[in-house]
């Protein structure tokens, strides 16, 4: 009884954590085309000024990869008034910090400082959008800088080059078959006028949304935006492409040799829907049964009882045309990749052909009330969520209800799932092995 009652206590409570991170928010959209989202949180005197670009490594011409990422660096060079190289020097200056990424589907900027600095956040990113000085020098500087970080994070990394691997063989159509750092020469080869191109197609206010989120006064708030962005000119619609790539209907081999490694790694990948349906939702479930913890399946199984691997995960990326879904091993010892691949094989047959248990499934599900949870416990989430929300899935409010379709998803569901997406002849085997020279050493 006192088991009970306990329990019946964590549910009432996680249910009222659940309601109070309620995210209250009002959204409207400037004549020039720029939505707009406020949200008003005073439990800490800090706002955040954000802008969401739907541009990524997506958008890009297949001879100019790297532009979209290549921006998010070039749009902190200055504007015709903020000085080259005094962007971060104003935000320090101001007790703020600020910061940028990009995906392949869209770009991000924000700037988080004390709430009395709100108006100077906004003016920046008004200046961003609509004077901003791209120049040869500029264009120069950061070139040497995205070098530097490819060099470092991708080239010169362990296991850097998996994604880029697993891309370029998952799609054949579609330009989610290039990383998001692109190639260092069509960056060199592009003129000035390409970038200066690429800024006026993409950089318009219809095709962005800003977040202001914090220590805000909402009237006043309403009307510094329209003094900073109101003006801004309206760029020409911005079309997207489709491209559909035909479904996988027989297992794909493929070797990459990395010379930073020295254990290879086996990846399997599969090529999955769009971030914005529901199967994708279940795919994050059937990753969290697999390998959340080491608890999980894969790790119990490979890493913990047959020793097989050293380290194991599965994981969903989901993203606004279609996913991926990547299953990796590092073989232990003696083990070889198809050992490692048919005992991987094994854990995704058991889930579909059986049905997870009660209890792992109640367990699965407090998995996501928690991260529903911590997703909305910082401003910052809270804005960068507001904006994804809005610009790639279309419906601000899933900040507040997504979690009512992962609570909704069946035991079937997850087996369904399963037997749709994550079979042999769907995917792609990818050997991620030591260079042989470096091997051979």
């Amino acid at each position: 009884m006192k088991k009970s009652l306990m329990a019946l206590s964590s549910v009432l409570m996680l249910g009222g954590v659940a309601s109070a991170q309620n995210v209250n928010f009002e959204e409207y959209t400037l004549e020039n085309g720029l939505h707009v989202i406020l949200h008003q949180d005073k439990s800490a005197p800090v706002v955040i000024t954000s802008v969401m670009y739907h541009v990524g490594a997506k958008d890009e011409n297949p001879e100019r990869t790297g532009f979209a990422h290549f921006f998010e660096h070039l749009l902190f060079e200055g504007t015709e008034n903020i000085k080259r190289g005094e962007w971060f020097k104003i935000v320090s200056g101001n007790g703020g910090t600020n910061n940028a990424n990009t995906s392949d589907d869209r770009t991000y900027y924000y700037e988080v400082f004390p709430s009395n600095s709100l108006e100077l956040g906004l003016w920046m990113e008004s200046e961003r959008l609509m004077h901003p000085v791209i120049n040869q020098i500029g264009v120069n500087t950061q070139n040497e800088v995205v070098k530097e970080e490819k060099r470092l994070r991708v080239d010169n990394s362990p296991y850097g080059n998996l994604f880029t691997a697993v891309k370029e063989n998952l799609f054949t159509k579609h330009p989610y078959r290039w990383a998001p750092i692109g190639s260092m020469e069509h960056l060199d080869a592009a003129t000035l006028e390409e970038f200066q191109a690429f800024n006026k197609k993409f950089y318009v206010p219809n095709n962005a949304v800003l977040i202001v989120a914090g220590d805000i006064d909402p009237a006043q708030t309403i009307k510094w935006v329209n003094k900073y962005f109101g003006s801004i000119p309206r760029g020409a619609e911005v079309k997207k492409q489709t491209f559909v790539e035909e479904p996988i209907t027989k297992q794909i081999n493929a070797t990459f040799e990395d010379p930073n490694i020295q254990l290879p790694m086996v990846i399997q990948a599969y090529r999955t829907p769009s971030m914005k349906t529901r199967d994708a939702k279940v795919l994050d479930m059937i990753s969290t049964i697999l390998s959340d913890g080491k608890s999980s399946r894969l790790y119990k199984k490979l890493v913990d009882e047959k020793k097989l691997a050293l380290q194991v995960g599965a994981f969903n990326n989901s993203q606004e045309d279609y996913g991926m879904y990547l299953i990796y091993g590092i073989p232990m010892g003696e083990t070889t990749s198809a050992t490692l691949t048919a005992n991987i094989d094994e854990e995704i047959k058991k889930i579909q052909t059986e049905l997870i248990s009660e209890r792992d499934f109640q367990k699965l599900k407090n998995v996501y009330d928690n991260q529903y949870v911590n997703s909305n416990t910082s401003i910052e989430g809270i804005a960068e969520n507001l904006a994804s929300y809005y610009l790639l899935y279309g419906d601000v409010n899933l900040i507040n209800t997504e979690i009512e379709i992962y609570r909704s998803i069946t035991r079937e569901e997850i087996k369904e799932v399963a037997n749709k997406y994550l079979n042999p002849n769907q995917r792609l085997l990818l050997d991620y092995v030591p260079a042989k020279d470096k091997a051979t050493k």
